[in-house]
C-alpha cells in the first residue's frame, strides 16, 4: 500500500503510523476551488440588492400615496369613502362613486370573460384540430397585446352606438314601466355606461385568462388524462374532475391576473363609462372608477386639496388591489410541501 521504508534502523510503530498518514495526505489530490466560485457572492449581493430595491420601492409609493393623499383623508375622515358627492369647485370630494364603479365593471367584466375565456382554452387543449391550434393561439396572444386606448375608440365609435342601437333601446321600450328589469336598464340611451364598460375590460382581460388557462391545461401530464378516460370517463368528466383540479391553483392565479388589469384599466373605461361620479342606479347609467377620475382630471387639478384628493383615490385602488391579491392568497390555501 505505501512505498518501502527507507529510514533509520530503528523502527517503531508510532513511526510507521505517522509515516502512513504523511504519505496518505501526499497521495490525495488536492480540492480546487470550483471556477467562478469567486463570484458566487457578489452574484448573491446583486440578488439582495435587487429583492431590497423592489421591496424599497412598494414603501415608497405607498409612503408617497400617504403624504399626497393626508390632506383629503383627514379633511373628509372616513366620509371620503361614503359620500358621493365630487365638486372640485366648493372643495368637497367623496369617492363613493368611483370607488363603486370600479368594483361593478371589474366583476362584471370577470363574469362575462371567465366562461369564455375558459371554453377557448379548453378547445385549444382538448378538441381544437392541429392545423388550427397555432392560428387560434396566436390570435389570442395578439389580442392581449392591443393598446387599452385601441380598444377605447372602438368601444367609443362602434360598440357605444351599436350597443345603444340594437341592444338599449329595444330593451328599454319592451321592459314594463316600474318593473325590476326597467329599473336594471334605466339611463340615457348613448351606449356610455356600466354595462359597455364592463363589456370592453371583459374584452380586453379575456386574452390574458384564456392564454394562461391554455398553459396550465397543456402542463397536465398526458398519463394524468389516459388514466381518466381509460377508467372511461367521458372529456366534459376529465375537464371537470381532473385538468381543473390539477391546476387549480394556478387558474385562481390566472383569473386574479384578469381581475388586477381589469381594476387598474384606465384609459378604454374613460372612453366609454360614462364619467359620472354619482353612484350608478342601474346597468345602463354612466359612471366612473377610481383610473378614470385621476386619468380626466389629475392635470386640470389646479387646487391643493383637488390634488390630495386624487392622490388619495391611488391609495383607495392600491388598498383594493392588494386586498383582491390578499384574498387570492387566502383561498389558495398554504403551499403544500412534498
Amino acid at each position: 500500500m505505501f512505498g518501502p521504508y527507507t529510514g533509520p534502523a530503528c523502527f517503531t510503530p508510532k513511526a510507521a503510523m505517522t509515516l502512513a498518514i504523511e504519505q496518505t495526505k501526499t497521495a490525495e489530490p488536492q480540492a480546487r476551488k470550483p471556477r467562478g466560485g469567486v463570484l458566487d457572492p457578489i452574484f448573491e449581493g446583486l440578488c439582495f440588492i435587487s429583492a431590497t430595491t423592489l421591496l424599497a420601492a412598494l414603501v415608497g409609493v405607498i409612503g408617497s400615496l400617504l403624504v399626497g393623499g393626508w390632506p383629503a383623508l383627514h379633511k373628509f375622515g372616513f366620509s371620503f369613502l361614503t359620500v358621493s358627492e365630487w365638486n372640485p369647485v366648493t372643495e368637497v370630494f367623496g369617492a363613493a362613486g368611483p370607488i363603486v364603479g370600479t368594483i361593478i365593471t371589474s366583476i362584471l367584466a370577470l363574469v362575462l370573460a371567465l366562461p369564455v375565456a375558459f371554453g377557448v382554452a379548453v378547445f385549444l387543449v382538448e378538441f381544437c384540430p392541429p392545423l388550427l391550434r397555432r392560428p387560434i393561439g396566436v390570435a389570442v396572444e395578439l389580442l392581449a397585446g392591443i393598446p387599452s386606448i385601441v380598444y377605447g375608440m372602438w368601444g367609443l365609435f362602434v360598440l357605444a352606438p351599436w350597443f345603444a342601437l340594437h341592444i338599449q333601446l329595444p330593451l328599454m321600450v319592451a321592459a314594463p314601466p316600474g318593473s325590476l328589469l326597467a329599473n336594471l336598464i334605466q339611463g340615457v340611451p348613448n351606449g356610455a355606461n356600466i354595462l359597455t364598460a364592463s363589456i370592453i375590460l371583459a374584452i380586453m382581460v379575456l386574452p390574458f385568462i384564456a392564454a394562461v388557462l391554455r398553459d396550465l391545461l397543456m402542463t397536465i401530464p398526458p398519463a394524468v388524462r389516459e388514466s381518466a378516460y381509460g377508467l372511461g370517463a367521458t372529456t366534459v368528466e376529465v375537464i371537470l374532475s381532473v385538468s381543473l383540479p390539477y391546476v387549480r391553483r394556478s387558474a385562481i392565479g390566472a383569473v386574479m391576473l384578469g381581475l388586477g388589469r381589469a381594476l387598474g384599466e384606465t384609459m378604454a373605461v374613460t372612453f366609454i363609462i360614462g364619467n359620472s361620479h354619482d353612484f350608478p342606479k342601474s346597468l345602463f347609467d354612466s359612471g366612473s372608477t377610481i383610473a378614470s377620475t385621476i386619468a380626466n382630471e389629475f392635470n386640470e387639478a389646479t387646487g391643493a386639496m383637488h390634488t390630495s384628493a386624487l392622490i388619495a383615490l391611488g391609495l383607495v385602488l392600491f388598498l383594493i388591489t392588494f386586498t383582491v391579491l390578499a384574498a387570492a392568497r387566502a383561498l389558495l390555501g398554504p403551499a403544500k410541501t412534498v
